[in-house]
């Protein structure tokens, strides 16, 4: 049995929960509920607070976690980092009011910063040779300039949207953010392959997403060429047509080179292609 730490409300929550539904593992959390219990895989998952999860990793309450970058880099810099997820995706980012006006990073010299990560903060301002004032805040940072506690802010960006609304600006970006799965280090031989079944599950998942099924006709002095542009599997299937001198032909290509690859195939000589989603994908 090994226990999972999920953060207990937000996206990242969301994301979380639907990973472990596309892994095939059911997790059976109710309204509220802060311990569940996977019914088909040795898993029990705990709904934590955020920023208490680097605490229960270390003191071997929890075996894994899954967290933003953001918070590794605030408070859990040790934590050893088994996979990167894709989901959930931020930044940590500066921002000033809008009629403020930002030349550089030198302008933070001598301001009053709010924030929720202090610890990440004052590691750019010394990489920077900037001296300012933090002022920490849990939760609602935004307001901070407009009822005078601050000159500027750092928190976590995702669309923009919560910026817009308090009249700020993105100014300087910290960091890149997203999910994690983090792994503790007091682990038994039992639950670590246990994990390693969890990761060869979530890899199928992750590379599922970043590809897609295609399926094309060509002639047959075309597909030695058409070949050459589908690298992603060891080689396409080739199956004959009933038309004589042609065949189709099955393979993976990248999802985001998409639109290049089927430019390609078209210039190679490929017809009436199909592309479709993957669920899962298993090498």
């Amino acid at each position: 049995m090994i226990r999972l730490a999920l953060q207990k409300s937000g996206r990242l929550n969301q994301d979380s929960l639907k990973l472990l539904k596309d892994c095939g593992i059911s997790i059976d959390n109710g309204k509220d509920q802060l311990k569940a219990s996977a019914h088909n895989f040795p898993m029990e998952v705990l709904f934590l607070r955020n920023g208490d999860i680097p605490k229960y990793i270390r003191d071997g309450v929890v075996d894994l976690a899954i967290v933003g970058e953001n918070l590794l880099m605030e408070k859990g810099m040790d934590l050893n980092v088994i996979e990167r997820l894709g989901f959930s995706k931020c930044r940590v980012s500066i921002a000033f009011p809008k009629g403020v006006e930002f030349m550089g990073v030198q302008d933070l010299q001598g301001k009053r910063i709010a924030t929720s990560y202090p610890n990440t903060v004052k590691i750019f301002l010394e990489k920077n040779n900037i001296k300012a004032d933090l002022h920490i805040i849990n939760g609602s940072v935004e307001i901070a300039p407009n009822i005078g506690l601050a000159d500027a802010i750092c928190d976590i960006v995702s669309s923009g949207s919560t910026l817009f609304k308090n009249n700020l600006k993105e100014v300087v970006e910290i960091s890149t953010s997203q999910a994690v799965l983090v792994q503790g280090n007091s682990l038994t031989n039992d639950q670590l392959e246990i994990i390693n079944k969890l990761r060869f599950r979530v890899q199928s998942v992750l590379r599922a997403k970043k590809s897609k099924y295609i399926l094309l006709n060509a002639p047959n002095d075309k597909i030695e060429a058409i070949s050459l542009i589908l690298p992603v599997l060891k080689s396409p299937t080739v199956l004959p047509l009933a038309k004589i001198g042609w065949s189709s032909l099955h393979s993976v290509i990248n999802a985001e080179d998409f639109w290049e690859v089927i430019d390609q195939l078209k210039d190679a000589g490929a017809e009436d292609i199909l592309v479709c989603p993957i669920e899962k994908m298993v090498l």
